[in-house]
């Protein structure tokens, strides 16, 4: 078993595995070699230490650099929920394959995007994160898609293989999928309703002349970057939106810990390098 995951590949996570590395523990890290989406779009970096008006590319670059050279692979699968046991934890990712670990420390920074009225309380109930995990559920059904990032297309054609009819609502251009199943709309929805679980999908005004402004689904699929923690992981404690921690960064569950972003402003570098070295640090000491 491991000692440690790492969700996340931005700073906070990198850090934290530069650590763990350090104090000699086992671990993955899981995110994506382009290290993060945020940083790279970042013009110049004026703040961080040793570090004068360097791009966000140049930065990402530097990042990538450091892991290789200190042969730490970022494993490049969607981590699709945490689940505490007794004395570990059970990761699961959207690829269908399975992790133990002692501990494990969040670094997925933040949502981008706001939650959709009604998101959060249907999840498991219609509302689901993971094409792979729960697409099986719709089969011949009708169902929505809110797609954050081209990258997760495959994802669309995966449930468009097994949904009688989808509602495709992208937040990025140049959407490639072509499937007689698949309507794309470019209108953000208003609200997830209905009963024991989801059945409707509601807009402030009809999307299109052929739209109607409620559309009837048995399921919505929220495929995004970056996922909230407290979806994540359940009984995490947050608070506007944000992981509850300590000093040390550990959160309201035992061997579970957060750094970066996810933790709260302000959403700096700096902050989530240091975040990242201390949650490394309690983990050791917690394995102790």
């Amino acid at each position: 078993m491991l000692d440690c995951i790492i969700v996340g590949s931005g700073v906070a996570g990198i850090s934290a595995a530069l650590t763990l590395q350090s104090n000699q523990k086992s671990f993955l890290l899981f995110g994506s070699w382009s290290i993060s989406e945020k940083v790279s779009k970042a013009e110049k970096i004026h703040n961080y230490p040793g570090l004068s008006d360097v791009s966000g590319v140049e930065f990402c670059e530097a990042l990538k650099t450091q892991l290789k050279e200190a042969k730490i692979d970022v494993k490049e699968e969607k981590v699709a929920g945490v689940y505490a046991l007794k004395d570990k934890f059970t990761v699961m990712t959207q690829e269908g394959n399975t992790y133990e670990s002692r501990t494990v420390i969040l670094a997925c920074g933040v949502e981008s995007v706001k939650q959709i009225e009604g998101e959060a309380e249907f999840v498991g109930r219609g509302v689901s994160y993971c094409a792979t995990c729960d697409g099986f559920l719709y089969k011949g059904k009708t169902i929505a898609v809110f797609c954050t990032t081209k990258r997760l297309e495959h994802e669309i054609g995966y449930l468009a293989d097994i949904a009688e009819k989808v509602y495709l609502i992208p937040m990025y251009k140049d959407v490639q999928i072509q499937r007689d199943n698949v309507t794309i709309i470019r209108k953000m929805p208003t609200k997830i309703d209905g009963g024991l679980r989801v059945n409707t999908l509601r807009f402030a005004a009809p999307p299109a002349e052929d739209i109607p402004a409620e559309l009837p689904i048995n399921g919505m699929f929220m495929l995004r970057e970056c996922v909230s923690p407290a979806i994540l992981v359940g009984g995490l404690e947050t608070a506007d939106g944000h992981v509850v921690v300590g000093r040390d960064m550990s959160t309201n569950l035992k061997g579970c810990f957060a750094a970066g972003d996810c933790t709260g402003r302000p959403y700096q570098y700096a902050k989530a390098v240091g975040e990242g070295n201390v949650a490394a640090h309690a983990v050791s000491e917690y394995l102790k």
